[in-house]
């Protein structure tokens, strides 16, 4: 079964804009799957969402900053932060199509905190750190997550791509990233949270290196033993996205 286009362009949020960031910096990796082992993972009411007969896993690593809980102004100190996330993707009996976030890692305890309080998200607390070499166009992520304790643990990554100059705008890509809110289980009950933000400015890019134990840690053990199916970034040197979140709709 053929997958309809995506629109890349967002629909108006469902209601007042509550939360906004800027995103910057991504790189998406993903590899596909079969639906039957994302299942499990999904909140009651969401499906897998498919192309070209898979699912699909994905391992993001990006730059969230100028956080803020609207009408107010950024959070001083704390608004600016690296975050890596493994997803997939599904869809609910309304054709929502959404993320699904199985774990992720950020650098600030306090966010943390926040997004598993008000959306049931599975955020981690990691020490990330995040190196550009501008001349190769080389970008290199690192991540440790933390024990409650504070100090570093287990699991970890380390991606090292190369963001490459074409424009990507294909069905799959569109597919991969076009995602205008997520679902999550929270307090016992689906719920889905719409987002918007402009198009998604994407560009080819090269996987170099990958020593993760992220993708296990999620439930998928054998993937980073597997060159991934699709490698796209944000250009490099791109500022970023505004993103601004509705709050979270029960399914």
């Amino acid at each position: 079964m053929t997958t309809p286009l995506l629109d890349p362009h967002a629909p108006d949020l469902p209601g007042r804009a509550v939360i906004a960031q800027r995103w910057s910096d991504a790189m998406f990796l993903h590899w596909r799957v079969e639906p039957d082992r994302i299942r499990p993972l999904l909140p009651p009411g969401v499906e897998p969402d498919i192309f070209e007969g898979s699912a699909w896993i994905a391992l993001v690593p990006f730059v969230l900053s100028d956080f803020r809980f609207l009408p107010f102004g950024p959070v001083p100190r704390l608004g600016t932060f690296h975050e890596i996330n493994v997803r997939t993707y599904g869809v609910d009996a309304d054709g929502r199509r959404g993320v699904v976030f199985q774990t992720l890692e950020a650098q600030h305890l306090v966010p943390v905190l926040t997004a598993r309080a008000l959306f049931g998200l599975p955020y981690r607390w990691a020490q990330i750190g995040m190196r550009d070499e501008p001349e190769a166009r080389v970008r290199e992520v690192r991540s440790r997550r933390r024990s409650p304790g504070g100090r570093p643990g287990e699991p970890r990554t380390r991606i090292r791509v190369a963001i490459g100059e074409t424009p990507v705008d294909t069905p799959l890509s569109r597919f991969l990233t076009a995602r205008w809110g997520f679902h999550e289980r929270h307090l016992g009950r689906t719920v889905w949270a719409a987002n918007e933000h402009e198009p998604w400015p994407l560009v080819d890019a090269e996987l170099l290196a990958l020593d993760d134990h992220l993708l296990a840690d999620a439930g998928f053990p054998d993937l980073a033993a597997r060159r991934p199916d699709s490698v796209l970034a944000m250009p490099f040197a791109h500022p970023g996205l505004i993103t601004r979140f509705s709050r979270a709709r029960l399914v």
